[in-house]
């Protein structure tokens, strides 16, 4: 064979091969997408939930507004919810105004983050390693891991769904620098970045996970007799670099991550998400960090009890727990270290792990739970890139090593699909999620009151006001001092007609939270109704100093106001409340019988229209209309 026949027949091959490898790649990724969308195809019948999507979507007015500068300036200026995050804001708004309040697009659009996400990490791994069946299998496991239906099933988590999308973007971004290094391709990482940190700040520990990636697989790091490269001279004789200058490349990035750490403790400490750390000392923190960590990995090796809450132990978990857990992280870190240069995938995703969940492993106390699985959403990737590139290396010596990873595989994801099929299905509703958790979670602590609370509401709201009242009494039993399950109970006892016992609550609801607006109107409304009207004005009015821009509190301060024959007052209240809420028909109606009282009958006349517009059915105003008309000598 001549040498231009045998550079053909290379020629040939190598494309063949190629063409093969993007064959295989192409089918991963259709792959990918097909059994994701099977999986996760029953949340388009998902419901809102009554935990936190209330908080984000169905009662935020700002993101239910239209779409204007005023809403953009909120979403940038806004500490909601002890959150700063401007992009998940836009994304909910923008939500809103293609779906309304049908949860099926909401939904939809966390799908559809989760399955860009997964192809993007495949991409980017394979092209970081080459490996195709590795990268594949990463995917795979980050796709379909029932540890991260939380952050999928859930439309309040879609910022943790937008910000992987961008931190995965960001890695992204990073290989086409290492390729061809220049400003503007490291300022596309830069604006990935940042709008993963807009999304949420989890993305601080990016920048490290960055120069883990120097080292493997990326090999940019020098070690001991490697050639470095000459940054000065600008010498190319290899890629390699020293530690401090892949440090100098990333201080930008750096710079990024600690502006947007202290905006977040800044909003969170103002926002009281913080005060949990004046409860638990510093020994149950740290005790708890180790123990989640070791419960991460158990669940990740056996997803049983994955729940949307897990209570807190507070200060009665063993120090002995978190010694022994420490011990191990330490000799697994160790082991990791001793075997960096045969193995360095280990390392890389031990670290991942470990590193990615230090924002969240609740050191820094955030809310009542000790855990939760969308912590996971992330850090669990280094776990399944030690488990790819782990398993075929610990069987590189058995006979028939291919077939058996086939068979294997063959197994596993049908029986990780049907495992993820099912707890998607607990995400049905309020009702379906919070039975689960109650299921299948320690029911011993204070904070596991909270899923007792919202059960109670999921039931109230389908008129199984007996077992709602028996769910609010068990979250009060757990903690007494519980303001929300004391509210909720009084709004179900109001609704039984147990008036003298919802009061009660009510009392104690304040009790507890003296700042609580809704407690205060509900306990007005409820005095009002036994005839207590002075105490009632007096609730009023503080829901109004608590709240200026309560609806409801002027409102039914108004109704007070004009029963005790302070007409002047009432009109007064009933304006700001339509001020606040011009869509208010009952507002409007009341305000036209106050009018009428002063002998204002046109100015009447014209709310009692506006009513009627608003609310074309409503018999009251109609009536009311008609008195109005007869008094201007109108035909009614």
């Amino acid at each position: 064979m001549s040498s231009k026949e045998e550079t053909i027949s290379r020629s040939s091959r190598y494309y063949s091969s190629a063409k093969a490898k993007q064959t295989i790649k192409n089918a991963i990724c259709i792959f990918l997408i097909l059994t994701t969308l099977i999986v996760y195809s029953q949340i388009k019948d998902h419901k809102f939930l009554n935990y936190d999507d209330n908080e984000y979507v169905t009662e935020n007015l700002n993101v239910k507004a239209e779409f204007t500068r005023e809403s953009v300036i909120w979403a940038f200026t806004t500490s909601h919810n002890a959150n700063w995050f401007p992009i998940t804001w836009l994304s909910h708004m923008l939500d809103y105004q293609l779906y309304d309040s049908n949860p099926k697009g909401h939904h939809l659009t966390n799908l559809f983050f989760h399955i860009a996400s997964t192809l993007i990490l495949f991409i980017v791994l394979l092209r970081m390693t080459g490996a195709i069946w590795q990268s594949g299998f990463v995917a795979t496991l980050f796709a379909l891991h029932p540890f991260n239906v939380e952050s999928v099933a859930w439309v309040a988590e879609r910022k943790n769904v937008l910000s992987t999308f961008f931190w995965l973007l960001t890695m992204w971004a990073y290989i086409h620098y290492v390729d061809k290094p220049n400003v503007k391709r490291y300022g596309l990482i830069a604006l990935f970045f940042t709008l993963g940190l807009l999304s949420k700040p989890m993305l601080i520990t990016l920048p490290f996970v960055l120069l883990m990636m120097d080292y493997w697989p990326l090999n940019r790091l020098a070690f001991g007799k490697d050639k470095v490269h000459n940054e000065i001279t600008g010498g190319c004789r290899d890629t390699k670099f020293n530690i401090w200058f892949l440090v100098r490349e990333k201080i930008p990035l750096f710079l990024l991550a600690a502006g947007s750490g202290i905006a977040t403790f800044v909003v969170q400490k103002s926002g009281g998400a913080l005060q949990a750390m004046e409860i638990y000392s510093l020994s149950a923190r740290l005790t708890n960090a180790m123990v989640s960590y070791m419960e991460y990995l158990i669940k990740t090796m056996w997803p049983e009890g994955l729940a949307v809450f897990y209570s807190h132990p507070g200060n009665t978990l063993a120090t002995w727990k978190g010694l022994l857990c420490g011990i191990v992280l330490v000799a697994i870190s160790a082991v990791s270290v001793r075997f960096i240069r045969r193995s360095p995938y280990f390392a890389f995703g031990w670290f991942w792990y470990l590193g990615t969940l230090v924002p969240v492993i609740q050191i820094v106390q955030t809310g009542g739970h000790r855990m939760a699985d969308r912590y996971a959403y992330v850090p669990l990737i280094g776990i399944f890139i030690t488990i790819a590139w782990g398993l075929p290396e610990l069987m590189a010596k058995w006979r028939h090593r291919e077939k058996i990873l086939i068979i294997l595989a063959g197994i596993f994801i049908p029986t990780l699909m049907a495992v993820t099929w099912n707890q998607v299905s607990h995400w049905k509703n309020s009702i379906t999620i919070f039975k689960h958790a109650i299921n299948v979670t320690d029911k011993v602590y204070p904070d596991f009151a909270l899923p007792h609370n919202n059960m109670g509401l999921a039931l109230h709201d389908e008129q199984r006001t007996g077992e709602a009242i028996s769910h609010y009494k068990i979250a009060i039993k757990l903690n007494p001092d519980y303001a929300p399950a004391h509210y909720n109970l009084g709004i179900a006892l109001s609704f039984e007609r147990k008036t003298e016992e919802a009061i009660s609550h009510y009392k104690s609801a304040i009790k507890f939270k003296p700042d609580f607006v809704d407690a205060h109107i509900n306990l007005g409304n409820s005095l009002l109704a036994g005839s207590k009207t002075d105490e009632a004005i007096s609730h009023y009015k503080m829901a109004i100093k608590l709240k200026s821009s309560s609806v409801d509190a002027h409102y039914n301060l108004g109704n007070a106001l004009l029963n005790i024959g302070k007409t002047g007052e009432a009109i007064s209240h009933y304006k700001m409340s339509i001020k606040f809420k011009s869509d208010f028909a009952a507002a409007h109606n009341n305000l036209g019988s106050a009018l009428l009282a002063e002998q204002k009958t046109e100015e009447a006349v014209s709310h009692y229209r506006k009513a009627l517009k608003l609310k074309p059915g409503f018999i009251d105003a109609r009536h009311n209309l008609n008195i109005a008309l007869r008094r201007t000598g109108s035909q009614p």
